[in-house]
């Protein structure tokens, strides 16, 4: 049985990540700073017959990387995924963002995935699959972002250095930039969001990203390296 491990995967897109995994037969570990709530969507899926554990993961924290990686280590020795999900979001305008602020988005979301790519990589297996979940506002940029676009840019350019440098163990690893999303974490943004900017105009159900995660952690996918594939409803074909 493959064995995934998925940051931010307490609620949101992180969840449905892990339910279409374990739908086709995954074993997960759902990894979070949400302990209760990610507890308990453990509990659900192991309810549904499948193989999952939770673990508390503050992804900006080198110790608790190194605490989930002597888990991995003890319980199912390496991983055949990972997804590198877990983010924060902010909007305000350059002037008005803090200095404060943007520390913390950038390490929740930039080094984070960082922490976990360097973190993890001895226990990947020679041909699996990362994903590193940047967003459409990772190659365009938009008003009121700026240090949510500068994190999420930063995930693409990690994306393909990590690729050319695991190439040698066929370890793939991509990126996925989903458009607006529906889930919590957005819950604050402006009345629509993207969702009015949208060719489909409205947001993606969380779903509608994870087949492409399961997609990238594939045998299907086992020529695709160092890319980003975008998920945003026609967002940026405009």
């Amino acid at each position: 049985m493959r064995t995934a491990l998925i940051t931010g995967a307490a609620r949101g897109q992180g969840l449905s990540h892990a339910r279409r995994l374990t739908d086709l037969g995954w074993a997960v570990i759902l990894a979070d700073v949400l302990d209760e709530v990610g507890a308990a969507s453990a509990q659900e899926l192991r309810n549904a017959g499948h193989r999952a554990d939770y673990l508390h993961l503050d992804v900006s924290d080198p110790d608790s990387w190194a605490e989930v990686a002597e888990f991995v280590r003890d319980t199912c020795g390496t991983l055949d995924g990972l997804v590198n999900n877990a983010g924060i979001i902010n909007v305000a305008p350059l002037t008005d963002e803090t200095l404060q602020t943007w520390n913390r988005i950038l390490s929740v979301n930039l080094t984070g995935t960082f922490l976990g790519l360097q973190t993890l990589e001895p226990l990947l297996r020679d041909g699996s699959g990362v994903v590193n979940v940047s967003s459409v506002f990772g190659p365009v940029g938009a008003a009121g972002y700026a240090a949510y676009c500068s994190s999420k840019s930063g995930i693409i350019g990690l994306t393909k250095v990590a690729a050319l440098e695991l190439a040698p163990r066929r370890i793939r690893v991509n990126a996925i930039c989903p458009g607006g999303v529906s889930t919590e974490m957005n819950a604050n943004e402006p009345e629509g969001g993207v969702a009015n900017d949208t060719p489909f105009g409205r947001r993606a159900v969380v779903e509608e990203i994870s087949g492409t995660v399961a997609f990238l952690l594939g045998d299907d996918s086992s020529f695709i390296t160092g890319t980003e594939i975008t998920i945003d409803g026609g967002l940026t074909a405009k």
